[in-house]
């Protein structure tokens, strides 16, 4: 179908829920969208109240958030309305699928490849025990050597210093790095691979694999990286690099490849008890964490822009897609030259609510790109989260992004980077099915 007629098929399915509404609900739907919305409102400041509380008020709290849209589904049920309601959501909800998939820029180019020759000694690290046994799994380290690499399988006993690892291949003339292992392993060994401009392997064997997903690699079979070896293409990817101290701190700094988060996540996951019980250490930190009564009070400075006292502040190796479900799962590239910035300021119950009803958007929630960003605080020294380590640097903490700095090669066929729903925009919809079709018509007969 074409972007043409899946606007119209939007346009339609938009009318049809409103008409649904009017024709089977009269004026009580409206009364009762009404109370939908209230309802929605009230489960959002629930919520709230649920993670800044304690004791009672928490229980009272979560009874609300989920007695409220009980008791508005019981109230649309009782007059009758319920099927209307619903059958009017699906129609909204088809509505605003087909036009987020009609705006959706269908010939934006993807990274550029360039050839690549095949590497004479590739050198690859492999993580045993990452991502619940991969490497053993999927016999990594048999098919790497059949494929001519030198493979050092680390020891899970002993802690090993994979970038030391790394420099001494190099020495000894390893031409390509690769890392079978999670994303705090690939950033480090890419570091190396900067540091002496050589070609860097991705190998998906780790839990998450996030920047393996973002290169368009095949997550289900980390075999299939190792076609990278045999018959790749190189493609040159940005890098974040966090470094902590006043600028004139001669301490260097480490490499992101996906992003460094601040604030409440990086203070949960830095206390002691989280590792033996996270749900119970998420909910006796939070109440504290998201009034400002304990933790660091952060000062983020994204370019030219201030952020003063925010709760959480994300900031990735490109920025994060916010136009589906998974939004912040993905990056459509690694090559914009720019850091991405998400910032959580939530003050109030009000805030909480209208974050909820609008999905995700909001006064509470900052979202920019930016060259650099500076995470003061009012400690000396705030836990960080770098591509899931859980770090203390220095503050202030400086984040800045080198354009394409990584030699990233992939196979030459892989499943690639899903591309993502563009975001919601009426306007442009009904601009698209009505005008398109005759811009097209009036091109033809030039």
């Amino acid at each position: 179908m074409s972007r043409r007629w899946t606007a119209r098929l939007a346009l339609v399915a938009g009318l049809a829920a409103l008409v649904v509404l009017l024709v089977f609900g009269g004026l009580a739907s409206l009364v009762l969208m009404g109370l939908g919305w209230l309802g929605l409102a009230l489960t959002g400041a629930g919520v709230w109240w649920t993670l800044t509380h304690t004791g009672w008020s928490r229980a009272l709290a979560v009874l609300l958030a989920v007695l409220a849209p009980l008791a508005v589904l019981l109230l649309y049920s009782a007059a009758g309305l319920l099927w209307v309601v619903l059958v009017s959501l699906a129609l909204w909800a088809l509505a605003v699928a087909a036009g987020r998939a009609a705006l959706a820029d269908d010939g934006a180019p993807g990274m550029p490849e360039h050839p690549a020759v095949r590497a004479e000694r590739p050198f690859l690290i492999m993580n045993p025990r990452s991502g619940g046994g991969k490497v053993e799994k999927f016999q990594l380290a048999e098919r790497a050597r059949a494929l001519g690499a030198e493979v050092f399988v680390l020891d899970p006993t002993r802690r090993q210093d994979v970038a030391e690892l790394a420099r001494q291949a190099v020495a000894d003339g390893a031409d390509l790095l690769g890392v079978a292992g999670g994303d705090g392993t690939q950033a480090l060994v890419a570091a190396v691979a900067v540091e002496h401009d050589i070609p860097f392997v991705v190998i998906s064997a780790g839990t998450r694999n996030h920047f393996a997903m973002d290169l368009g690699l095949d997550r289900q079979d980390p075999s299939r990286c190792l076609d990278a070896l045999t018959d790749g293409v190189e493609l040159r990817v940005d890098l974040g690099f966090i470094h902590e101290g006043e600028p004139g701190d001669v301490r260097p700094g480490r490499v992101f490849v996906n992003s460094a988060s601040f604030g409440v996540y990086a203070e949960v996951v830095q206390s002691p008890a989280y590792r033996d019980d996270k749900a119970r250490t998420i909910l006796e930190m939070l109440p504290a964490l998201l009034t400002h009564a304990g933790g660091a009070r952060l000062d983020v400075r994204a370019d030219e822009l201030a952020m003063d006292g925010p709760q959480a502040v994300l900031v990735s190796n490109n920025p994060y897609q916010r136009g589906d479900s998974v939004g912040l799962g993905r990056r459509e590239r690694l090559d914009s030259g720019e850091l991405g910035v998400l910032g959580v300021d939530v003050a109030n119950a009000a805030e909480a609510a209208e974050l909820l009803m609008h999905g995700g958007q909001g006064r509470g929630l900052t979202a920019v790109t930016a060259r650099e960003v500076v995470v003061d605080a009012d400690a000396p020294v705030i836990p960080v989260g770098v591509d899931g380590e859980a770090l203390t640097l220095s503050t202030p903490v400086r984040c800045r992004i080198a354009s394409g700095a990584l030699r990233v090669r992939v196979p030459r066929n892989r499943p690639g980077v899903p591309r993502a729903a563009a975001p919601m925009d009426w306007r442009r919809v009904r601009r698209l099915a009505l005008t398109m079709g005759r811009a097209a018509t009036g091109h033809g007969g030039a």
